[in-house]
């Protein structure tokens, strides 16, 4: 018989016969992230950066869905800011750990902007009328502000022939601002093995920074490069870059990693996270017989079916019906039927002594197999981001070895 204990919400609870220590109480589904492969990626791009050039850690959408909180704790020390997406975030950045900058990436509506001003929360602007609110809010403290300079992405930015504007109002308005940082971003220098464009946007970026310059302006914080400008193209490491996807050990693109592999340097990056559930039921199917919602499976032999207590509400796609798989005792098992909106199904037929409450890793290494994000992400059309960014927030995340 399973010992008893006490919670902390002073319940009684089993232990089941294979407990994960690092499984949280309540947890039918939890994700592991990694401490030791974490700090390596960061060494990997500390390497790749030198001493004088600083780090800021990407940790908008739950650290790429990787754990806000379980990741500012590893990396607080590891890296000089972190940059988030919205000023939710970058609340939540400064009540878990006040010691690091942050930097707003995403947009600021007119009506918060005295949020992060208050705060200390620096920002990236790109509209004149942000600038002009700014002055009207006549606060104290001044904004710390980063220019986002367009350079041929045509997303966020202020086009060149636009900045001298810009510039000229900030220093009109000199005691409302502090002009930090001047950023781009590149639309296309991890999907492709030709740097054409890439060198093009560097050259608009190198002359809009020229221009600021020469209008008497020193921002301490230039940066373009994301995590493939840092790994691939050393000019563009500036005096900052942002690292957010390969920090938690994921290639941005086969690309990327071909033209790593042809400059002959053999960079490792470990992915962080493991996205693990358990063995909820286990039952015996007679041939014929169908699994899941809309009958799109059928035993064609006596099956033994695995209930597994995640689904697409916790972010685990629908389009894996039917064509996924999992991690079990060592063994690879199918997703059989439609996954439903918090359960799948896997054949564990030809896997031995399949126990209620074994692990099952749904992404990541368990047992020696591997199943990654970019496999994942085939299957279903998409890219592998979008993998790990949707696992919903709401599962808990823990820290191991």
């Amino acid at each position: 018989m399973n010992p008893t204990t006490k919670n902390k919400h002073g319940l009684a609870s089993q232990s089941p016969g294979k407990q994960n220590p690092a499984k949280r109480e309540f947890g039918k589904t939890w994700i592991e992230v990694s401490k030791s492969a974490l700090l390596h990626n960061v060494k990997v791009f500390r390497k790749s950066i030198g001493k004088n050039v600083k780090i800021a850690a990407v940790v908008k959408a739950n650290a790429y869905g990787h754990g806000l909180e379980e990741t500012i704790s590893l990396l607080k020390d590891k890296v000089d800011l972190f940059a988030v997406d919205s000023i939710k975030e970058a609340l939540m950045v400064h009540k878990i750990d006040g010691s690091r900058p942050v930097l707003v990436l995403g947009y600021i509506t007119l009506s918060d902007l005295s949020v992060p001003i208050e705060n200390g929360i620096s920002f990236v602007v790109y509209n004149i009328d942000t600038l002009k609110k700014i002055v009207l809010l006549n606060l104290k403290t001044p904004a710390k502000i980063h220019l986002k300079i367009e350079t041929g992405l045509n997303r966020q930015g202020i086009k060149k022939d636009e900045l001298s504007k810009f510039l000229q109002f900030i220093k009109t308005h000199k005691k409302s601002f502090i002009l930090e940082g001047v950023s781009t971003h590149f639309a296309n220098i991890e999907d492709t093995l030709d740097p054409a464009f890439a060198k093009k946007q560097l050259g608009e970026f190198k002359e809009a920074v020229k221009i600021i310059k020469n209008n008497g302006f020193s921002p301490a914080m230039i940066h373009c490069a994301a995590s493939a400008g840092v790994l691939l193209y050393p000019e563009t490491h500036f005096s900052m870059v942002r690292v957010g996807f390969g920090i938690y050990g994921w290639w941005m693109s086969i690309e990327t990693r071909v033209s790593i592999l042809a400059q002959k340097r053999n960079l490792v990056l470990k992915p962080v996270l493991t996205w693990k559930s358990m063995v909820a039921q286990i039952k015996n199917l007679s041939v014929g017989e169908s699994v899941s919602y809309g009958q799109t499976w059928f035993a064609t032999r006596k099956t033994k079916i695995a209930v597994i207590p995640v689904g697409y509400s916790d972010g685990y796609d629908r389009r894996l019906s039917n064509i996924g798989r999992v991690i079990i005792n060592g063994h690879y098992a199918m997703v059989v039927g439609r996954v439903a909106m918090n359960m799948i199904m896997a054949d564990v037929t030809d896997i031995k002594d399949v126990k209620l409450e074994d692990e099952v890793a749904l992404l990541g290494n368990m047992d020696g197999l591997k199943i990654s994000a970019d496999e994942i992400a085939k299957k279903i059309g998409t890219i592998n981001y979008e993998v790990v960014a949707r696992i919903s927030p709401f599962i808990p995340r823990t820290i191991v070895k």
